[in-house]
């Protein structure tokens, strides 16, 4: 361990992305952090690719055997950074650029803070340099960030693409969820802290989100080999949403009715079975209570 600060990366299968996330750290103002590799059983050459890297010490490697979904990757690689005892915990997906004072912005807000938050959430960017709409943090249940110049805004919920955690908020209020597989996981996680601490935005911790589009996922519009992944994410978020009580509810049944009409009205084709993936993630959700484990 040569530092008290641990960045989690979680990858499947884009050895390109990942590398380029990595190689990254090295221009990283005042020192880089300690990296963990969360690797969702890749057979793209990723391992081979990283046995240089996990030889000479440079990063930890973690292969979880199988595909445990981004959800998986990243209940696994915090419960894994906890045991090796590292105090700061830096969350990320492999597509995520740390800008080179990302980290040293982050560690100026602990300082200010005086360490009196739950999370921390970068600004992030696409490729253009404007805001990366999948990961503008929320204020409150139906209101985003929109003043991005002004530093230390309380928010509620954030995305894992540059998310920075105390291992003690961890010990804690647990682990996040990884039997959601995939999408929510960060909301609900980022949400059951910010119940109990504040938490906030650091706006010169700059991070890019180097993803093809710079738009959420769109039942309506995306491929049909991906519909069977929208019902974890219609799931997933009626649990996180009906957490919140009557105003959560509401503001589902809000987004689920605005999801339908573009299916109905946007979509190329195949709207049934898009209805079907909403309506049977919605459904499950009614019922869904999945298991938090504890991170010691």
């Amino acid at each position: 361990m040569n530092s008290n600060i641990v960045a989690i990366v979680v990858t499947y299968n884009r050895k390109e992305k990942l590398l380029k996330c990595l190689e990254s750290f090295s221009s990283l103002k005042g020192g880089s952090p300690d990296i963990l590799v969360v690797d969702n059983f890749s057979d793209d050459g990723t391992k081979e690719a990283l046995a240089p890297m996990v030889e000479d010490g440079r990063i930890h490697y973690l292969n979880l055997g199988r595909n445990l979904g981004g959800a998986g990757g990243f209940e696994h690689g915090v419960k894994h950074a906890i045991e090796l005892g590292y105090e700061y915990l830096w969350l990320m997906d492999d597509d995520c650029i740390p800008g080179k004072g990302s980290l040293n912005a982050l560690k100026k807000a602990h300082n200010t803070l005086k360490g009196r938050y739950g999370f921390l959430s970068s600004k992030v960017i696409w490729k253009d340099k404007t805001p990366c709409r999948m990961n503008i943090q929320k204020c409150s249940l139906t209101h985003k960030l929109k003043d991005w110049g002004r530093d230390l805004q309380r928010v509620q919920y954030a995305s894992f693409v540059s998310c920075f955690i105390k291992a003690s908020v961890i010990k804690e209020l647990a682990l996040p969820i990884g039997e959601f597989f995939i999408w929510g996981d960060d909301l609900e996680y980022t949400r059951r802290i910010s119940r109990k601490y504040p938490c906030y935005y650091v706006k010169d911790s700059v991070v890019l989100h180097n993803c093809a589009h710079n738009g959420g996922s769109d039942i309506s519009r995306d491929s049909m080999d991906r519909m069977k992944y929208y019902v974890y994410a219609y799931r997933n978020e009626f649990y996180i949403f009906r957490r919140e009580g009557t105003k959560g509810i509401v503001y589902w049944l809000m987004r689920i009715n605005l999801h339908i009409m573009r299916i109905l009205f946007k979509s190329d084709g195949h709207r049934f079975k898009r209805l079907w993936m909403l309506m049977k993630g919605t459904l499950m959700g009614f019922f869904y209570n999945p298991t938090i484990d504890l991170a010691d």
